[in-house]
């Protein structure tokens, strides 16, 4: 598994409609693409939820290489970059995978929100051990949809994603994100738990 997010940060005074209107009219496209585990598409508007920026911020989770190159070498992602400049895309080894109530069997729904928090090891902390307790701590919840830890070992910089039915707990830190579209064509091929 790879995590891959890339965020377009647009002004203040930016029209988020047309955010939600690419969305809405765009998103479909990838729910059927090979190789891909999820695409949360992820927004952030200045004044709700505490967010200080207006930001469109998609997060995914590659079940393939080869996935993940035909969307950044394909027309999906130049049209973006055509549209709003070409993003630095930030990318994770992915280290484990839950998938939660919210996401399985009855009680499954779309989420509707999302936390994402990163944090540097500090420089003499055994990587293993952080990524274990990372792992040992993915939250336990009946509104988790689906939480995912990953590293990013050129900066030793630990991730922790989720997704949620509706907002996430309070007790859960990082940014905090809307979900406007969850694309997941191979979800249920990414493998849970830990991923050595």
């Amino acid at each position: 598994m790879h995590a891959m997010q890339y965020e377009i940060t647009l002004p203040a005074d930016y029209d988020m409609g047309i955010v939600h209107r690419r969305i809405a009219g765009r998103g479909h496209l990838l729910d059927a693409h090979p190789g891909l585990g999820l695409k949360s598409y992820l927004v952030r508007e200045r004044g709700l939820d505490g967010s200080p920026v207006n930001q469109y911020a998609p997060f995914y989770l590659w079940r393939t290489t080869e996935g993940m190159n035909a969307f950044l070498w394909g027309p999906g992602f130049r049209a973006l970059a055509a549209d709003f400049g070409r993003p630095a895309v930030r990318h994770w080894l992915g280290a484990g995978l839950r998938r939660g109530p919210a996401a399985d069997g009855p009680a499954a729904s779309a989420p509707a929100t999302a936390t994402r928090q990163a944090e540097r090891l500090p420089e003499g902390a055994d990587p293993a051990e952080a990524v274990e307790a990372a792992l040992a701590a993915l939250p336990d919840h009946p509104g988790l949809h689906t939480a995912a830890v990953a590293v990013d070992p050129a900066r030793w910089e630990l991730l922790r994603f989720a997704l949620w039915h509706a907002a996430a707990p309070d007790t859960v830190p990082g940014t905090r994100y809307r979900v406007h579209h969850l694309s997941s064509p191979e979800l249920d091929r990414l493998p849970v738990g830990r991923h050595w």
